[in-house]
């Protein structure tokens, strides 16, 4: 989904900043435009200012700067109740001495909805989260992928227009993770409404969103949708972060429109696509993603010398991990055909990439 203007959007961030201790900032000058019924990510590490920006959507922190808007209205002095904001979080947060209905019920008896019109919304967010049959149980009864779909359905129950997420699958085991993921986005594809996640895991972000927001020290390094953020990254953090990454560190010797050649010492050089790698004479860093990287290459391909220092099998495919100039832990990605079975631990070949796969990035 396209980016709105910061006119339209139906959530921004207009040089929203944040601190604790009235020095450090843990988010700083925040922009950002979130289009109605769109499925976005704040990704990053621990501490990279994602959750803080979260919790000031919702309402549970206060900006120390800047102003924050929600269908054009500035809500930084609404109290998080009137925002109208459904969240789901990774500890559920449910009521343990109510019933699933009635916890499902209570925030539409805070909105003064009458008796059967809660049971009819109740119903209705059950049935969207297949517990229709769960409406008696209290959470203890529950395992935890039970639990966070009510906390899913509670969230949903009184229809809000936006939906934060903060961490939802974290507690859960890694095939119900992956199986809440997959809901999660249709439940947001059949309703239309506006989410917004915070994970720090960069597969479910790829998975689920139309945009990712990559957080680091309190910066959106790079607000893109998945495929761009991995095929394309802006600069070292991203392509170190998102999905697995060779690097290889080299000087560049000539910039020529969007190529750059860079000297990788005792190895040769090569040509990469020249992202931020600074000037001629600077160092920079080489991004390859493990699946681009073409074993037995010819001089035309960017051809380097490596030595096969370990095979894995791996299924679908065979990991081969490589010394490459200097790096023992270069990883390429065979596909599991009749390819590798010529390849030996020992054994030394070519190793190469087509000049687009390859990025030329600020030394990191």
């Amino acid at each position: 989904m396209a980016a709105e203007s910061g006119d339209t959007a139906f959530v921004s961030f207009e040089q929203v900043q944040k601190s604790y201790d009235g020095e450090t900032l843990v988010v700083k000058d925040l922009n950002l435009s979130i289009g109605k019924g769109e499925f976005l990510t704040m990704l990053g590490p621990s501490g990279s200012g994602k959750t803080t920006c979260l919790m000031m959507l919702a309402g549970f922190e206060t900006a120390t700067h800047g102003e924050i808007r929600l269908a054009g209205k500035p809500i930084n002095n609404i109290p998080p109740h009137k925002r109208g904001i459904g969240m789901v979080f990774q500890n559920y947060a449910l009521f343990p001495h109510m019933t699933v209905a009635e916890n499902l019920a209570f925030p539409l008896e805070v909105r003064g909805m009458g008796r059967s019109t809660r049971d009819e919304k109740v119903k209705k967010a059950l049935d969207m989260v297949q517990m229709g049959a769960f409406g008696g149980r209290r959470p203890a009864q529950l395992s935890g992928g039970q639990q966070q779909r009510i906390a899913l359905a509670r969230a949903l129950v009184f229809e809000p227009d936006l939906v934060l997420m903060d961490e939802p699958l974290g507690a859960l085991d890694k095939q119900l993770r992956e199986h809440m993921q997959y809901e999660i986005k249709h439940l947001h594809e059949s309703l239309g409404i506006t989410v917004v996640y915070v994970t720090h895991d960069q597969s479910e972000a790829l998975t689920m969103s139309d945009r990712v927001a990559v957080f680091n020290d309190g910066v959106i390094q790079q607000l893109a949708a998945p495929p761009t953020l991995y095929e394309r990254p802006d600069n070292a953090f991203v392509a170190q972060f998102i999905g697995e990454n060779n690097k290889l560190v080299g000087k560049v010797t000539s910039i020529d429109g969007d190529q750059a050649r860079v000297a990788i010492e005792g190895a040769g050089e090569v040509s990469a696509v020249a992202v931020c790698c600074g000037k001629v004479g600077e160092e920079t860093m080489l991004s390859i993603r493990p699946e681009r990287v073409i074993i037995g290459a010819e001089p035309s391909q960017n051809a380097l010398h490596g030595e096969v220092k370990e095979l894995i099998y791996l299924g679908d495919h065979i990991r081969c991990r490589m010394s490459v100039a200097g790096h023992d832990d270069f990883i390429v990605k065979v596909p599991n055909s009749s390819a590798h079975a010529t390849l030996h631990v020992g054994e030394t070949t070519n190793v190469g990439w087509n000049t687009d796969d390859c990025r030329a990035l600020n030394a990191a």
